[in-house]
C-alpha cells in the first residue's frame, strides 16, 4: 500500500509542471508572416479592403481605378455604401488621394461628359459623397476597395445627379534638361463616375437625331468605314440608348451588321457614339439603316445614311490595263489585216 502511495505521488508531482507550461500559454497575435526569413509584420487596422495581387512583383508604372461607372437608384433621405477599386502598378508605398468633382454632358456631342472643377454642375453630387478619409498608401501590386458613402437629403427633389471620383499620384516625369536636374512632377488623375437617380416623378425624353460617315463624305477609297451616331437627352435623368446597325449594298443585300451595346448619354446633352465597320474591300454604293431603342418605354428610331466606296487607284490600274488590252489588240488585228492585204 506505501508503495502504491509513493507511485501515485511521484506521477503526480511529473504531470503539474506540464499542465502548469499549457495553462499560462496565451494565443498569438494576427500576423502576416508571408515573407521570408524571421521579419514578421503585423497588419495594421485600415478603413479600407486590400490584397496583394501578385505578390509585389508587377510594376507597369501605372494604376488602375474601377469601375469606370456606378449606377444607383435611391430615394430621397437615403444613405447608401459603395466602393470603387485601386490597384497599384508603379512603386512600393504610392500614396493615392481622393477627391469628388461633378460631371455634365457636352452639348454640341464633342466629349461623353465634362469635368466641372471647383464649381458646382447643373446635377451636381459632390456635396453627398463622403470617404472615411481622402488618402491612402498601397504596396506595389496591392489592390483596395474604397467605401464611398453617399447620404441622400430627404427633401431633395428627384432626378439624376453626377460626380466623379477621381483618384490621383504624383509621378515624376522622365524628361530633365541634366542629370543633375530634377524631374517635372506629373499629377495622374483616374476617374470612376457615379450616376445617381433619385428615385420619384422625373422627365425622361431622348432621341436619336441621326447618323454621319467621320469624316463627313459621300466617297471613300476603301473601309473600314466609321459611323457617328448621335444621340440627344432632353430630360432630367441620363438614358442608356442600344440598338444594330443594318448595311446594304446597291441591290438591298445586307453585306454588315453591327450590334451597338448600350451607351450613357447624360441630361440636356448631346453626344455622338462612334461605330465602326471593320470590312476593308468593297465597292459601290452602301446604305447604313441605325436602329436605336431609346432607353425607355421601347421606342425606336429610325436613322439611316448613304456613301460610296470607290478604290480610285485600282480602277484607275483596271482602266489602263483594259485600255492597253484594247490598242494591243487592234493593233494586232491591224497588222494582220496589213500583211494579209500585201501578201502575193
Amino acid at each position: 500500500m506505501c508503495t502504491y502511495v509513493k507511485a501515485c505521488s511521484i506521477a503526480l508531482l511529473l504531470v503539474l509542471p506540464v499542465w502548469g507550461v499549457f495553462a499560462q500559454e496565451q494565443p498569438a497575435a494576427e500576423t502576416d508572416d508571408s515573407f521570408s526569413g524571421d521579419t514578421v509584420i503585423e497588419k495594421e487596422e485600415q478603413w479600407y479592403r486590400s490584397e496583394q495581387i501578385s505578390g509585389g512583383t508587377i510594376q507597369v508604372g501605372d494604376f488602375v481605378v474601377g469601375p469606370g461607372r456606378t449606377e444607383l437608384s435611391v430615394a430621397p433621405g437615403e444613405t447608401v455604401v459603395t466602393e470603387i477599386s485601386v490597384t497599384n502598378r508603379i512603386s512600393d508605398n504610392r500614396e493615392f488621394r481622393l477627391e469628388i468633382e461633378d460631371i455634365t454632358g457636352s452639348p454640341d456631342g464633342s466629349s461623353p461628359l465634362i469635368i466641372v472643377e471647383d464649381a458646382e454642375g447643373p446635377y451636381s453630387l459632390r456635396d453627398y459623397v463622403s470617404f472615411p478619409s481622402d488618402t491612402f498608401t498601397l504596396g506595389l501590386g496591392e489592390r483596395a476597395w474604397i467605401p464611398v458613402q453617399i447620404t441622400i437629403p430627404p427633401n431633395i427633389d428627384p432626378g439624376g445627379l453626377y460626380g466623379t471620383i477621381l483618384v490621383s499620384t504624383v509621378q515624376m516625369s522622365d524628361q530633365s534638361g541634366t542629370d543633375a536636374a530634377p524631374r517635372n512632377p506629373i499629377i495622374a488623375r483616374v476617374g470612376s463616375h457615379i450616376f445617381l437617380n433619385i428615385r420619384g416623378e422625373t422627365d425622361v425624353s431622348g432621341q436619336t437625331i441621326g447618323i454621319q460617315t467621320l469624316p463627313t463624305q459621300l466617297w471613300f477609297e476603301s473601309g473600314p468605314i466609321t459611323f457617328g451616331l448621335s444621340y440627344e437627352n432632353n430630360g432630367s435623368v441620363h438614358l442608356n440608348p442600344y440598338g444594330e446597325i443594318s448595311i446594304r449594298n446597291m441591290f438591298g443585300q445586307e453585306v454588315g451588321y453591327i450590334e451597338i451595346e448600350p451607351w450613357f448619354v447624360l441630361p440636356q446633352s448631346l453626344r455622338t457614339r462612334e461605330i465602326t465597320w471593320p470590312k476593308e474591300v468593297l465597292f459601290g454604293r452602301y446604305t447604313a439603316v441605325a436602329t436605336v431603342n431609346r432607353g425607355y418605354d421601347d421606342v425606336l428610331d429610325e436613322v439611316r445614311v448613304s456613301f460610296w466606296v470607290l478604290p480610285w487607284k485600282q480602277v484607275s490600274l483596271l482602266f489602263v490595263g483594259l485600255f492597253i488590252v484594247v490598242f494591243l489588240t487592234r493593233l494586232f488585228f491591224r497588222t494582220f489585216e496589213f500583211k494579209k492585204k500585201n501578201s502575193p
